[in-house]
């Protein structure tokens, strides 16, 4: 069993640990005990502070096992991207071509340089250890780390705006190159993907990019064959956090990274699950194991918050809550949460 809450400082070195593990081109998430260290530094002030309007906050979130209290896995959000500047992206575009003489008419497929996507909150830094992903329960732990920030969302909807993206790694090779980067940002800042990446710091908000990347449509068709076809792909490590999103209600296609061309996916979150569907309920206590008196297939599994204040999520099976004001939890899920019974708590199912 795990639960979701914010990260603490204690939770520098298990966190050193558990992302050194992760794959080194997905540039959200760092991979120095000191870097490490400021992003923890950062959350714990974020989730602390009080916000009229969001701006620089960064909120990180981490898995953790009940039994163990290992961490297992990380996710975070930032309240609004570009807040310290602007963030870019490559917009597709389709550019009409039309030859009346030559009676010729066709699409070309094009990249735009844009800022669209600046002030939206942007989620990253999604990660799951490998133990996890090959555990029995995998795809609820995973879907519980993924919409538990955006169940704090739903919360503290003042902290974040009403629009949501999350960009994905794209196609790299064994060595961590992109052949997007190689057919065009390489022509530009004149260095290797990876040096790239550490050289931004995995931002894409810096006055360099402007200064550097292609201001005029970028034609597809110009580009070379593996940088075509990688365009809006994404790594194989990011399968899993692409299907809980599209799941939960995000959309691709419209956006993509301008470094390695990974897809960018993005919606309103009155699109997303998590914000139409939640429910508050009232805490009732759960007077006999699951599913004694009721099958298992009466039983619905529910990612289950507390408060903004002192945020948990958790999975749990419960009798369905959707006509009741309650919903019963077994002692050992409302000792998680740090709730008892008569608190409200929002549920969503899985």
């Amino acid at each position: 069993m795990y639960v979701v809450r914010p990260v603490e400082p204690a939770d520098v070195g298990a966190l050193e640990t558990l992302l050194a593990a992760s794959m080194p081109g997905v540039h959200t998430l760092p991979r120095t005990r000191e870097k490490i260290a400021a992003l923890v530094e950062r959350s714990v002030a974020s989730f602390a502070a009080h916000v009229d309007i969001p701006s620089e906050e960064t909120y990180l979130f981490v898995l953790e096992d009940l039994a163990t209290r290992e961490l297992a896995g990380t996710a975070a959000i930032h309240a609004s991207a570009g807040s310290n500047g602007t963030y870019f992206a490559f917009r597709n575009d389709v550019i009409q071509q039309v030859s009346r003489d030559l009676n010729i008419s066709h699409s070309v497929h094009a990249l735009t340089l844009c800022s669209e996507l600046t002030a939206y909150s942007q989620l990253s830094g999604f990660f799951i250890s490998q133990s996890v992903r090959q555990s029995d329960s995998a795809a609820h732990e995973a879907a519980l780390l993924s919409r538990a920030r955006l169940l704090y969302s739903v919360l503290a909807p003042h902290r974040f705006g009403d629009r949501f993206f999350v960009p994905l790694a794209g196609v790299t090779d064994d060595d961590g190159q992109s052949p997007f980067w190689d057919a065009l940002g390489r022509k530009f800042f004149k260095m290797d993907f990876l040096d790239a990446e550490r050289t931004i710091g995995g931002a894409r908000n810096r006055t360099l990019i402007v200064e550097l990347m292609p201001h005029y449509p970028v034609y597809v068709p110009l580009l070379p064959g593996p940088a075509q076809a990688a365009l809006g792909q994404i790594h194989p490590s990011g399968q899993l956090a692409f299907d809980l999103l599209t799941e939960e209600g995000f959309e691709a296609d419209e956006y993509i990274d301008i470094f390695d061309g990974g897809p960018i996916l993005q919606a309103h979150k009155n699109a997303l699950r998590s914000f139409r569907s939640a429910m508050v309920r009232k805490v009732a206590t759960q007077d006999q194991p699951a599913g004694a008196s009721a099958g298992p297939h009466s039983l619905v599994d529910y990612a289950v918050a507390s408060s903004e204040r002192k945020f948990r999520a958790i999975v749990v099976a419960c009798a369905p809550a959707d006509s009741s004001e309650s919903l019963c939890l077994p002692a050992w899920a409302q000792q998680a949460l740090g709730v008892a019974p008569g608190d409200n708590v929002i549920c969503v199912r899985i």
